[in-house]
């Protein structure tokens, strides 16, 4: 064996045979969800139902967010250069970073700082949260997580965090960041509610995701999303439009519910 030889635990592929994680493929197809297929392949074993379903409803609830963030406008202004998709995409996915998409992945990092901080002080999570949230303010750091430029209410957070409930997922990490939202008030003398970005994070933190695969999953939750725009972009507009990052308007269905 020479030192070019190396080793993954991930796939095995044989002539006919594509086994992930140990399972083949073929016999995944059908029976298990594309979410629960993802935590297999980055955790190695298959998730309960819930958690399965808990994972669906967090990749759906990022899908999309309209014409107006940073991934989606560079992922059409590509576009309407005549790119080609995979190029239009991948630039759009190279614009999820620290400030857009990234939230997750510092909202983890926040939660599990005030968790470390209870346990180490022995003190209360509303006293951890305090601390933390004196700590940033004196250090001029943004909590991540809280607060939207649109909505006062995401009503994506409300969703997952009830979701999680009826689930029997909401544990120590959802009162964690109920504290933290209110140590947020306390200080700021006003509510920043938790937001998508803050309720992902609580939630991979409750299911033992590391804040390193944060990142990841706004990524698989808004590929479509951006495929959707890039191909409208192709074919709806012309080419090498100015493109206004924000004079434009919806023209698709009206709203409409699930029976």
């Amino acid at each position: 064996m020479d030192d070019l030889h190396w080793k993954t635990a991930i796939t095995e592929i044989a002539p006919n045979k594509i086994n992930v994680r140990g399972y083949p493929v073929d016999e995944l197809m059908g029976k298990i969800s594309f979410s629960q297929a993802v935590y297999l392949i980055l955790k190695g074993e298959l998730p309960p139902k819930n958690v399965g379903k808990l994972l669906e409803a967090m990749l759906v609830s990022s899908i999309d967010h309209g014409a107006t963030p940073p991934s989606t406008l560079a992922a059409i202004t590509i576009a309407s250069t005549g790119a080609p998709l995979n190029s239009a995409l991948a630039g759009g996915i190279l614009a999820i970073s620290k400030w857009h998409g990234g939230a997750i992945e510092d909202c983890m990092k926040i939660l599990r700082e005030i968790d470390h901080l209870s346990d180490t002080q022995a003190i209360t999570p509303e006293e951890a949260a305090d601390q933390l949230v004196r700590s940033y303010r004196d250090k001029r750091l943004k909590i991540s997580g809280y607060g939207h430029r649109i909505h006062t209410r995401d009503p994506r957070s409300q969703k997952l965090f009830q979701l999680a409930g009826e689930l029997n997922i909401s544990g120590k990490y959802v009162k964690l960041a109920g504290a933290l939202e209110k140590a947020i008030e306390k200080s700021l003398g006003k509510k920043l509610p938790i937001n998508v970005d803050g309720a992902i994070a609580t939630l991979l933190c409750e299911l033992d995701f590391p804040p390193a695969l944060a990142n990841a999953f706004f990524i698989m939750a808004r590929v479509p999303g951006m495929v959707a725009h890039i191909y409208e972009e192709q074919t709806r507009h012309k080419p090498m439009r100015k493109i206004h990052p924000a004079d434009h308007e919806y023209d698709g269905p009206r709203e409409r519910h699930l029976n």
